[in-house]
């Protein structure tokens, strides 16, 4: 219900984003990074003139949904086809390194083991909306390196959702369901093979009749877009991965030039201009300060092997997957921004965790309260550090001699006039 309390929230939100979106802009700096800020300052974390609510949230559900069918209407799906190996390889070095390291550090800290299997799986997660976000800012997205970390991204949500439900259900019945598991992985198959089919057969004979009387174009991009998000909901994957491939299926190649500008000016106003700044500004609602030194030294800790991890293992799969250096070394920076599925996974292990304490089947939590803070902080910093490392080392590898080709090529691409 629309009352005068959220539009009032609204107006904040959105004054403060812009304003501070478009300060960081002119210092050259992510967009997105005046937004967390926005939220830090409106939020819980430093005012509190701004609190999450259900309105807020669904907002913010549908500003990560539209930033990612936006995201997926900019690429070309053949381009993006063309780096799967490297995004398999990026994907798989960026969640084991990551959640084998975590693990460890968990335990050297003193947690259960399936405390340190949670908090592994907290540290190897990408999130997809933020990197969509940070490439779309640095004018990156449709290059070379764009496809890689974006395909790795969806590679990473994927592995990340299928390890959630291994977890789960070890948790819950002591075993590796191995019945489940192949039932979930059956599932994501049939999920990317209906996807194929639907994209490279069924949807051209739509979209080449489109025309933008009423915005019904407008319309069938909606509804391919929720009628995708369905599908991956049943699929067991998360709803933006449908999205995201929805927004491949309406793409200038299978339609009407005009058609297709339209349509994509509509969705980036929507998404860029209203729905993704509540999104980035609510992330900052959840961040957790604890100022116990035990607590700080663990966030710090494993927000460093997040970091760490995230960077030498996707820059690792890139490199042995043939990338150069610096191709290697900015695609690890830019997989390291988590945020919304990190809160989204932290919270469900939360919510199982309260439900087996209360009927007695475990005797320790799955994550304590320290330990999700820890998660909330960690997710929040990468978020913030990745849009700066990854403009730092693009500049780095543009400032080398025989780098300056792989630049030229690889990296910079003036975006389309808005």
């Amino acid at each position: 219900m629309i009352t005068e309390h959220l539009i009032v929230n609204l107006i904040l939100i959105l004054a403060v984003a812009w304003g501070l979106g478009m300060l960081f802009a002119r210092f050259g700096l992510p967009v997105i990074l005046g937004e967390l800020l926005a939220g830090l300052i409106l939020g819980p974390p430093l005012l509190g003139i701004v609190t999450a609510s259900e309105p807020i949230e669904l907002l913010a559900e549908f500003g990560i949904f539209f930033l990612m069918f936006y995201a997926g209407l900019e690429m070309n799906p053949k381009e993006a086809v063309e780096h799967i190996w490297p995004s398999i390889a990026v994907a798989f070095g960026g969640f084991v390194l990551p959640f084998v390291l975590g693990y460890f550090t968990c335990r050297i800290f003193g947690g259960t083991v399936y405390q340190s299997l949670f908090i592994g799986m907290g540290l190897s997660i990408t999130a997809i909306a933020v990197q969509a976000r940070i490439l779309h800012d640095m004018h990156i997205q449709n290059t070379k390196i764009g496809h890689i970390i974006i395909g790795a991204a969806i590679i990473d949500d994927i592995l990340a959702l299928v390890t959630l439900s291994i977890l789960l259900g070890l948790v819950e019945s002591g075993t590796i369901q191995v019945v489940e598991v192949s039932f979930i992985v059956f599932k994501v198959a049939a999920f990317f093979a209906l996807t194929i089919l639907i994209g490279q057969f069924i949807m051209p004979r739509f979209t080449r009749r489109l025309d933008d009387r009423e915005g019904k174009a407008f319309t069938f991009a909606l509804l391919t877009a929720f009628t995708m998000a369905y599908l991956a909901e049943l699929a067991g994957l998360h709803l933006i991965i449908g999205a995201f491939l929805a927004g491949q299926f309406v793409r200038k190649e299978i339609m009407d030039k005009e058609v297709y500008q339209k349509i994509s000016d509509r969705f980036f106003s929507l998404s860029y201009g209203f729905l993704a700044p509540i999104f980035f500004v609510s992330l900052s609602f959840h961040l957790q300060l604890q100022w116990q030194w035990s607590v700080i030294f663990f966030t710090i800790t494993i927000t460093l092997i997040a970091i760490i991890g995230k960077v030498v293992g996707c820059g690792l799969g890139s490199y042995l997957y043939g990338q150069t250096f610096w191709e290697s070394t900015v695609i690890g920076s830019g997989m390291n921004g988590r945020g919304a599925v990190e809160m989204v996974v932290a919270v469900v292990v939360i919510k199982l965790s309260d439900q087996l304490m209360a009927s007695q089947a475990i005797s320790d939590p799955l994550l304590t309260k320290d330990q999700f803070s820890a998660l909330i902080c960690m997710a929040f910093v990468t978020t913030i550090i990745a849009p700066l490392s990854l403009k730092w080392t693009v500049k780095k590898a543009g400032s080398i001699d025989e780098s300056a080709e792989f630049h030229r090529r690889n990296l910079w691409e003036k975006s389309r006039p808005r």
